[in-house]
């Protein structure tokens, strides 16, 4: 029958000819076949003559070669831009689509690169594989681990082009910038209110839901903000980080200090 007759050629198309006795996996080609190879043997065949870096799948070669000659044959139809590699581009264009295919199991969050994906997973298994060989701390990205060194060595290698002052992390620099520009990218969706940092966004919002996440382990008072909490506590440890350079007097919060501060040195 002809039903009968369609299924033997689905079967025929669902039967691949060319089988890795490795792991079961099948191909159509045989060259498919023994590319997949060299994963299992870990043979690479494709040598870089300008640094000598092997790889297994031409392809990779192919991607990898054009990062010395500086040749960029993949470009933006929407912006321009040129990259070296056709899959650079495709992660490129969904900065212009807004698409995040990659999406987290767990909590539902979306992201435009599986990397980005990887790294957050690592919130919700607590994983930390990049650690700090100074002082042993552990990071879920290595652009974290990369960050923190910067607090051992005391490099600040970016540097403010309007009043000089440097930073040791770029992210930083960028939220400093914004104190010259008056720029503030955040708005608040409920009200309006905009914000020069999206921290600030975050504790902000917490006045619309009410929500107080951080709460004082002596006391149980609940704040919206974590420098609110670390604000409170004082008031039970007594702690006084903020010295006048006049008298000498201690204040648990710098707003007390700024405020003695104009006492003592009067009116200007």
């Amino acid at each position: 029958s002809l039903d009968e007759n369609n299924r033997i050629k689905e079967k025929s198309y669902l039967t691949l000819p060319f089988s890795c006795l490795t792991c079961g996996k099948s191909f159509i080609q045989k060259r498919s076949l023994t590319s997949h190879m060299r994963y299992h043997t870990g043979e690479k065949s494709f040598m870089c003559e300008t640094c000598g870096k092997s790889f297994n799948k031409k392809s990779s070669f192919t991607s990898h070669v054009i990062t010395h000659t500086g040749e960029k044959p993949f470009s933006c139809l929407t912006c321009g831009k040129c990259f070296n590699q056709k899959h650079i581009l495709n992660c490129h264009m969904r900065t212009h689509t807004g698409e995040k295919p990659f999406s987290c199991k767990t909590c539902g969050k979306c992201f435009r690169h599986k990397n980005d994906l990887n790294s957050h997973m690592r919130i919700h298994t607590s994983e930390k594989p990049f650690s700090c060989l100074t002082c042993g701390m552990g990071f879920n990205t290595k652009r974290n681990l990369t960050n923190h060194m910067t607090n051992h060595t005391g490099e600040k290698p970016f540097s403010c082009i309007t009043c000089g002052k440097s930073f040791n992390q770029k992210g930083h620099l960028n939220r400093h910038m914004r104190t010259h520009t008056g720029e503030k990218p955040f708005p608040c969706m409920t009200c309006g209110k905009c914000f020069n940092q999206r921290g600030s966004l975050t504790s902000h919002m917490r006045t619309h839901t009410g929500e107080k996440p951080f709460s004082c382990i002596i006391c149980g008072k609940g704040f919206n903000a974590k420098r609110n909490l670390t604000n409170h506590v004082r008031n039970h440890t007594g702690e006084k980080p903020f010295s006048c350079g006049t008298c000498g007097k201690g204040f648990s919060h710098k707003k007390s200090l700024t405020n003695h501060s104009r006492k003592v040195m009067g009116p200007r």
